[in-house]
């Protein structure tokens, strides 16, 4: 899917309500930061689009996906 963002305030709204953290993550499954860190990379079920020194980002729907 690709995404087009007309203004720089499109582009943070889209990730302000769609990019999530590792915590956030962990909240949304109900779980902790080292479950999600498995679920990366063990089971590989979940996919960051981004991964710093600290921490990773996630596609809020590919959370929720996993929540039901």
């Amino acid at each position: 899917m690709a995404y087009i963002f007309e203004t720089d305030e499109e582009l943070k709204a889209f990730i302000n309500e769609n990019i999530i953290t590792t915590m956030e993550a962990a909240e949304i499954l109900n779980c902790t930061r080292q479950n999600i860190d498995r679920m990366v990379t063990v089971s590989k079920k979940l996919t960051p689009i981004k991964k710093t020194l600290k921490d990773k980002l996630f596609l809020k729907s590919d959370v929720l996906a996993m929540a039901k």
